[in-house]
């Protein structure tokens, strides 16, 4: 199995996250965070600068992990954001990455998502219409607060915009009061990669495995449908003063899943996966 990750979660710096995407014996890097600035507002030049470097470290690019969509249907200016879309196209060739990550537009609060539908479908439509003829596949990542927050609306912008394939987070329906194997029964023939995170039914972000995601079974059953590739995305957490309270051999002294260092929670993100598909 190809397996990538959000290495920005071990290092700001390109020459961090490939030295950790080395160590774990990773495919290459889904990007999102650049020496401190976000993927999708880098220079080509600086697009051109990073996909050297992990060419030369024999990684690749697999998808830019973007923002795109991740704006209010209502509030957000979304002319500006077809102008970011663009540019993050033309960083998304520089860097030689297949795969746009995106979402379905925030819905303000006091709304119902049904009643943001239409003009989700039309601002979708815009943006996979700039998208035409790039080389870039646009995929749609189920997140909390988006209009594609359940499975039932990510299958209907699926099902709309066949041109557009799903990502699949199984943390992400976990926050949302998802079942998430009734969400990968719907949503399994979309699916063009999985987002390796768990979660907790109180929200919190546990290694793979370890929460209520079903990650093993997800895993297998895109296997077994011939998927090959996964993005492994942490979010665990640090605790900064760890060093500092821990006693001698006391690892646990502030809780199981928390971690000295971003590093070690990235290491330790990375081995729970390889244990799942091992």
């Amino acid at each position: 199995m190809n397996i990538y990750a959000f290495a920005d979660e071990a290092s700001p710096s390109v020459d961090g996250q490939i030295a950790a995407m080395k160590r774990n014996g990773l495919s290459g890097l889904e990007i999102r965070g650049v020496d401190g600035e976000n993927v999708s507002s880098i220079s080509l030049p600086k697009a051109r600068e990073v996909r050297r470097k992990l060419e030369d470290a024999g990684l690749t690019v697999w998808s830019v992990g973007s923002p795109i969509g991740k704006i209010d249907i209502d509030a957000g200016d979304f002319p500006a954001h077809l102008t970011l879309l663009r540019h993050t196209l033309d960083v998304a060739r520089e860097l030689g990455a297949a795969n746009l990550r995106m979402f379905s537009f925030y819905i303000p609060a006091g709304k119902r998502p049904e009643d943001c539908r239409q003009k989700v479908v039309d601002q979708l439509g815009e943006m996979l219409r700039a998208g035409e003829g790039s080389g870039v596949l646009f995929c749609h990542e189920n997140e909390k607060g988006i209009y594609g927050d359940t499975a039932g609306r990510c299958e209907e912008l699926l099902r709309l915009f066949p041109a557009m394939r799903g990502v699949f987070n199984p943390a992400n329906f976990v926050q949302c009061g998802q079942d998430t194997l009734s969400a990968w029964e719907r949503l399994s023939p979309f699916i063009h990669y999985l987002h390796i995170k768990d979660a907790l039914s109180d929200g919190s972000v546990v290694p793979a495995g370890k929460g209520l995601g079903h990650v093993r079974r997800i895993t297998d059953a895109f296997r077994a449908q011939g998927g090959c590739c996964a993005t492994i995305e942490p979010h665990l957490r640090v605790f900064d003063g760890f060093k500092g309270l821990e006693r001698e051999g006391d690892a646990g002294a502030v809780g199981s899943y928390a971690y000295a260092s971003s590093d070690e929670a990235f290491d330790a993100a990375c081995a729970a996966f390889r244990g799942i598909i091992a």
